[in-house]
């Protein structure tokens, strides 16, 4: 895989919210993502960080196109060179979502398999062999086989839970994946299990991670790069050794210093 390739831009992004009246009216603005510019490439990962209400998960998802900006843009860079806006159907597809919690974000109604689907579905496969090829080798991918395929997702552990998103999320062939707290609602002895799983996808798949944390010894085992989030604004940016043997930035200082800081393949694994 080709490394070190701009695949995608956010340039000077921002996103307001407005928060209205009962007849309309705009009562007051937050804003919540403040002149945020920065690029993923392939086959690393930048780490957005920062403490709650830092304005990190709103650029996620406006980066994968859940949302749309105030100002700025979001292009997508494809393997011929040529950059989209994150809203055309090529884009969609190029950059999927990892979320947080793996308990609500599966329909608990459906089987595995129709899950999946329904995300090619999404950004338009019909076929049904082109539709089970593609589940069957994402299944493969995080592990799992055709009989896990026909179970529902209350038949699984957290950890598998989530490895059934990151199956969601690989099935469309994306090259960008946006990791929202991907293992902060799993228990500690599983979450060594799937930090282990995306980094092997990206060795083997070339993916761009932006991965979304306020976990610093995630950060550490993961990162290539961290981008600092602190109201709104990125307020410092650097190779990930870099920030953590010599931060720039006050709040990056506090930030590393608050937590202690343990390598996450010390944790204690358990089946997940």
């Amino acid at each position: 895989m080709t490394h070190d390739r701009t695949v995608l831009e956010a340039r000077n992004l921002s996103k307001t919210f407005a928060s209205r009246s009962f007849l309309g009216r705009t009562v007051s603005e937050t804003k919540a993502v403040n002149d945020v510019s920065l690029s993923l490439s392939a086959g690393k990962t930048y780490a957005l960080v920062g403490e709650s209400g830092s304005g990190k998960s709103t650029t996620g998802r406006l980066l994968q196109g859940l949302i749309s900006p105030t100002a700025g843009d979001v292009r997508v860079i494809g393997a011929d060179g040529i950059s989209s806006e994150q809203s055309t159907a090529r884009a969609n597809r190029d950059v999927q979502m990892i979320f947080q919690d793996p308990y609500s974000s599966l329909n608990p109604r459906r089987r595995i398999r129709s899950i999946l689907e329904e995300s090619l579905r999404i950004i338009g496969e019909r076929g049904s062999k082109v539709l089970r090829t593609r589940v069957d080798e994402a299944l493969s991918a995080v592990g799992f086989s055709d009989e896990h395929a026909q179970r529902y997702p209350h038949e699984f552990s957290g950890g598998q839970r989530q490895r059934i998103g990151i199956a969601r999320a690989l099935v469309a062939s994306p090259r960008i994946i946006i990791c929202d707290e991907p293992v902060s609602a799993l228990d500690v002895s599983i979450q060594a299990q799937i930090l282990n799983l995306l980094r092997k996808l990206q060795a083997d798949l070339g993916l761009a991670y932006l991965f979304i944390t306020h976990d610093m010894s995630v950060v550490r085992y993961l990162a290539h790069r961290v981008g600092v989030m602190h109201q709104g604004q990125i307020v410092e940016e650097a190779d990930t050794a870099d920030l953590f043997a010599d931060p720039q930035h006050d709040y990056t200082k506090r930030l590393l210093s608050s937590v202690p800081i343990h390598h996450p393949s010390q944790r204690t694994t358990a089946k997940g």
